[in-house]
C-alpha cells in the first residue's frame, strides 16, 4: 500500500535514511514500497537531544532509520533506561510500552511512546523545580 505525504514548501523528511528537503512550494511524494519515512515534526537533531530522554528519543529514531547499527543503537537505547530509571523509577510503565515496541521491531510506535517520555521527563522537571 502507497503512503501519499504533502509537503509544505522548505518541509524536511527522512525516507529511509535519507534527508530530503521540499523546494519552494507544496508537492506531494508517494512512497510507494515499505521504508522508514519521519516528517520534520517527528525528526530530533542531535544538538536538541539535551535530556535524558530526548537522547532515548533520538536512538529510537536512529534505530529506524539506520538498521544496519541497529545492535549499537538497542545497545545505547538499554544504558539509557537504565541510567533514567535508577533516577526516575516512575517512567517504568512509559519505558516498558517503548521496550515492548523496540522488541517488537516496531520503531515508529516506539518513537510515538517516545514523545510521551520526553512530556512526562519535562513535567518532572518542572515539578523538581517549583520544589526548589
Amino acid at each position: 500500500m502507497a503512503l501519499k505525504i504533502s509537503l509544505k514548501p522548505h518541509e524536511r523528511l527522512i525516507i529511509g535514511g535519507a534527508v530530503v528537503v521540499n523546494g519552494n512550494a507544496r508537492s506531494d511524494l508517494i512512497i510507494e514500497n515499505n521504508v522508514p519515512v519521519l516528517r520534520t515534526k517527528d525528526i530530533m537533531r542531535d544538538r536538541d537531544a539535551d535530556t535524558p530522554c530526548k537522547r532515548v528519543y533520538l536512538t529510537i529514531q536512529l534505530m529506524y532509520v539506520d538498521e544496519k547499527n541497529l545492535d549499537k543503537y538497542r545497545n545505547i537505547y538499554w544504558e539509557l533506561v537504565r541510567d533514567i530509571l535508577s533516577a526516575a523509577p516512575s517512567m517504568l510503565e512509559i519505558i516498558n510500552q517503548i521496550s515492548d515496541h523496540i522488541l517488537s521491531g516496531r520503531y515508529y510506535p516506539a518513537l510515538k511512546v517516545g514523545r510521551k517520555l520526553i512530556n512526562y521527563e519535562e513535567e518532572v522537571f518542572q515539578h523538581a523545580r517549583k520544589a526548589n
